[in-house]
């Protein structure tokens, strides 16, 4: 029976029909014309009770984190070279997106979401970026046996360059400079010249998404992602672990109903079998950059953010009457809006009806973000108005955001334990409003850092400082990753009534 319900799971953990693939995405370019988003752009695409939306919109709004360029010139330079520039996603990708998290606002599908918390230019190579996306293949393998449902890949990759600051400028030694706001706007070091606000670090970033996403278009179309590899996909510094020996052994599993299912005459060399979907999202952060890389589809006259497939709008810059909601709510792309314990029910209501007043299925993520205890307070209550009101929402996990601290000796970091705790709590509240828990959002990484405390990586305080190498917040590693992919599995197989993996 185990064997036969791998042999079942198989087809779901591709799915590849309009997902990265090159040759649908030359068919999408040839019958998709797309128009520029410029300076002076105006739309009669998009209206609402709110008034009419354009790509600028946003311009008549309060923008909170904003950039703060000095030269408005040098501004509408860069904002001009982006706008010539080709999307670095197409609306069919978009489109397919939206359809798969529809299902999953059904219960028919889980999202997983997961990249660094800041990517930046000098990180950057082709080997970081396959060691993220083999990580999420294995985390996506574990999930999908578990939920017995499709998994929908996400990368926090090929833009998420911003990042929000608590404070407008970091004090060294008496000496204030702007805060380093991540390498789409300033660089780290800390002279005068690297923390100004400068616009053409957006087109250094768009070259570096565009590099990215030709990267995971090849890994998850070129045979990378070919499902009988998948022992392949094990990093070599986490087989040495628990999981990875977990991993190997359940990987095993997997690749014995492959060699069944080939015997009886399936075809393992499908592309349902050797390609798949994969995403990528972002923060709506840095305005003046997602207008520059907004088109209209002349097929649907609708605008979208190309960009990106997915973007969410954080807890710092939802405000009601600010500029990144006014700029979300006209793009045909799927929104994530990210809460904390300070949202009320009322406030969330009112922030899904602006996001998404015509209430369609996979539209609007609600990503809640807020520690174990005061999720078991407060989300039963958002739920509740949501159900109360007939809305149409995924809600997914972020359980690292709520649990960041800092040790004695400097270093931020999160504690394995506290995440797994949020999680736990977030699976039971569903359990107990009769909803679904549609998926984690993570900040990780496939490569061997010590950043984050605990877990069967036994990372401690003393050992954070070996391989810190994050530039912004602190992410879990490939192990780390791994062991709460097997964690959320065996809670979904116990929602669906599944035994347990062995």
């Amino acid at each position: 029976m185990k064997f036969l319900t791998a042999c079942a799971l198989l087809p779901l953990l591709s799915g590849v029909a309009n997902g990265f693939n090159p040759q649908s995405n030359l068919r999408r370019m040839s019958s998709t014309k797309l128009m520029v988003a410029s300076s002076t752009a105006s739309s009669s695409a998009t209206a609402s009770d709110e008034g009419e939306w354009s790509p600028t919109s946003w311009k008549s709004k309060v923008v909170a984190q904003a950039a703060n360029y000095e030269d408005e010139d040098e501004l509408n330079d860069a904002i001009e070279k982006l706008g010539n520039f080709s999307p670095l996603v197409f609306a069919g990708e978009v489109r397919t997106l939206h359809e798969q998290l529809a299902r999953a606002c059904s219960g028919q599908g889980f999202v997983l979401m997961g990249g660094d918390c800041a990517e930046a230019f000098g990180e950057f190579n082709v080997d970081h970026v396959r060691d993220s996306f083999r990580v999420i293949l294995q985390m996506a393998l574990v999930l999908t046996f578990g939920s017995a449902m499709p998994v929908i890949k996400i990368g926090r990759m090929a833009g998420q360059f911003a990042k929000p600051r608590s404070e407008p400028d970091e004090v060294r030694d008496g000496v204030a400079l702007p805060s380093y706001r991540g390498d789409i706007i300033n660089s780290e070091d800390f002279t005068p010249e690297a923390r100004r606000h400068n616009p053409f670090n957006m087109v250094e970033a768009y070259h570096q998404s565009a590099q990215t996403l030709n990267i995971l278009r090849a890994f998850s179309t070129g045979g990378y992602a070919d499902i009988s590899r998948l022992h392949a996909w094990n990093l070599d510094f986490v087989e040495q672990t628990d999981e990875g020996s977990r991993y190997r052994k359940f990987a095993t599993k997997v690749d014995e109903s492959l060699r069944f299912m080939k015997a009886i005459g399936v075809d393992t060399a499908s592309p349902s079998f050797t390609k798949t979907d994969f995403f990528t999202a972002h923060e709506c952060l840095l305005l003046p950059y997602e207008q520059a890389l907004t088109r209209m589809d002349s097929t649907t006259g609708r605008w979208y953010d190309c960009s990106s497939h997915m973007l969410w709008v954080g807890e710092r810059t939802r405000q009601m009457d600010g500029g990144h909601l006014e700029f979300t709510r006209g793009i045909g792309n799927p929104l994530g809006v990210k809460i904390s314990d300070k949202c009320t029910p009322e406030e969330l209501i009112e922030i899904i009806e602006t996001m998404n007043p015509q209430n369609i299925p996979g539209r609007l993520s609600i990503v809640v973000r807020m520690g174990a205890e005061k999720l078991r307070k407060n989300l039963p209550g958002l739920i509740r108005a949501v159900q109360r009101e007939g809305k149409s929402v995924l809600w997914i996990s972020d359980p690292v955001h709520g649990n960041t601290r800092k040790t004695e000796n400097g270093y931020k970091t999160r504690d394995f334990e506290k995440i797994r705790a949020e999680l736990r709590a977030f699976f039971d509240v569903h359990d107990d409003m009769g909803s679904h828990p549609g998926g984690v959002h993570l900040e990780m990484t496939g490569e061997d850092v010590t950043e984050c405390i605990g877990g069967f990586s036994d990372v401690t305080e003393e050992t954070l400082g070996n391989r810190y190498n994050t530039f912004c917040d602190p992410r879990l590693n490939g192990a780390q990753a791994l062991e709460l992919a097997f964690l959320i599995a065996e809670r979904m197989r116990l929602r669906t009534g599944l035994p347990p993996i062995e």
